[in-house]
Order: C-alpha cells, then sequence, then structure tokens
C-alpha cells in the first residue's frame, strides 16, 4: 500500500550545486542550489529566485559556473546556501574557499570543488525562476579522476540533498551498468 503526501518538490537523487559568478565589482559569490539538473544535452537548468545576488551576478555578467557539493566540503556548501552574498559580500572567504577565473566564460571556479560545469546564460525566467545555462566545458581536478582519466564518482564523493528530511548524504556504491544490464530482458 502507498501513502500520498501531495503534490511536493521531492525526487532522489537531488544534487546540490554550488552556483558561482562574478559581482560587478569582480568579487566572486556563489549560493546553493538544489533544484537542477540537465535539460538537454549541452543545457543546464535550475530553479533559482531572482531576490540572490548570484541570480543578479549571473545576468550582469552572462556566465557562472556550477560546481558538485562534496561530503568533504558539506560545511561551506550548506553556509553558501544559509548565508545571502546581499549581506555578506565576502562570504566565499569565510567559507575557506578561494577561486580561480574559468578559461572558458566570465565565472570563478571554486578550487576546494573539484568538479564543475562552465555555463553561458541562455535565458532567466524571472517569473518561474528558471534559469538555463549552455554548457561551454566541465573541469575536473586530477584528485578526482579515476585510472581511465574520467571523474571517479567514489573519489569526487557527491552530496545530493535529501529534501524529506532536510538533509545532505552522500552518493553510495555502484548497483549495475547504464544502457547493458536492461538488454538481457530484451
Amino acid at each position: 500500500m502507498r501513502k500520498n503526501f501531495g503534490a511536493k518538490p521531492w525526487t532522489y537523487p537531488q544534487p546540490v550545486f554550488i552556483v558561482a559568478a562574478y559581482g560587478r565589482d569582480g568579487t566572486p559569490n556563489a549560493m546553493n542550489a538544489a533544484w537542477g539538473g540537465i535539460s538537454d544535452d549541452r543545457e543546464l537548468s535550475m530553479c533559482i529566485s531572482a531576490e540572490h545576488k548570484t541570480t543578479a551576478d549571473i545576468l550582469q555578467r552572462g556566465a557562472f559556473t556550477v560546481s558538485m557539493a562534496t561530503a568533504r566540503q558539506v560545511t561551506a556548501c550548506d553556509y553558501v546556501g544559509v548565508e545571502s552574498g546581499n549581506r555578506v559580500p565576502d562570504k566565499l572567504e569565510r567559507a575557506g574557499w578561494h577561486t580561480t577565473r574559468s578559461e572558458f566564460v566570465d565565472a570563478p571556479l571554486i578550487d576546494e570543488l573539484p568538479m564543475a560545469v562552465e555555463c553561458r546564460l541562455v535565458s532567466y525566467d524571472p517569473e518561474h525562476c528558471r534559469l538555463v545555462g549552455e554548457i561551454v566545458n566541465v573541469s575536473a581536478d586530477e584528485s578526482v579522476l579515476g585510472p581511465d582519466g574520467t571523474i571517479d564518482p567514489d573519489k569526487l564523493q557527491p552530496i545530493i540533498f535529501d529534501p524529506i528530511h532536510s538533509a545532505y548524504r552522500k552518493l553510495g556504491e555502484r548497483v549495475g551498468s547504464a544502457f547493458r544490464d536492461g538488454l538481457a530482458l530484451k
């Protein structure tokens, strides 16, 4: 028997994205965003309200980065979500983070978060809070690469948002092979 909860923004997993952009004066800013994902093969979309400083920065600069929050940086990742860049202009510094300018877009990469998607702004709908970015590059620190030279989730240790319990969780172990296991049922 199923229990009905009504209309809720509950899905699993919900990635924890750290969205970063430069302000007018060049100061890096970032926020925590959980409502987002890939919306096309070269497109990332998310829901962020117009009141965020990061939103204003993205609209002004036309670019942003989306880093994957990690277990190692969970406290700092949560901090940039509970503190406003409108009130605390140096919140990245207070989080203990350092940044490097992306080679591909006018936005900062957060050095302590080893994987990022670098995006050019495509559109923003303030009525529905939908931000769309064109994926220009994906970058990863060598420390999270596996023997095959690609990103190893076990080394990256990305976290997900558990909206039901207001918690962050680590991703688990590999349980199958995509585009392969289902072939046994053909």
